[in-house]
């Protein structure tokens, strides 16, 4: 029986590439169509005017401009109030 594993043998060799998450474009960045500006799981930011959402929840800018970033509280079913962070793209 050896007392070492023969060379070339890994069964922990495999990883994942990282979700590049987060904000993309700030407040007051300037966007062009189709820009990223928020990648994230979940709706933690909400689309405001301009702004697409795609189906993994990356929103996009629809047309060129301005970042702006408000908030908005919001009532649950449950009589709750959140606070929600909407992001809009402001055209000149």
């Amino acid at each position: 029986m050896a007392t070492k594993k023969s060379a070339g043998t890994s069964k922990n060799g495999r990883d994942s590439n990282p979700r590049y998450l987060g904000i993309k474009l700030t407040h007051g960045d300037s966007a062009k169509v189709g820009s990223i500006i928020v990648r994230q799981k979940g709706r933690n930011f909400l689309a405001g005017k301009n702004v697409g959402v795609g189906k993994d929840h990356t929103m996009f800018a629809l047309k060129e401009g301005k970042i702006a970033i408000t908030s908005k509280r919001k009532l649950g079913f449950t009589g709750k109030t959140t606070v929600h962070k909407v992001v809009h793209v402001v055209t000149a």
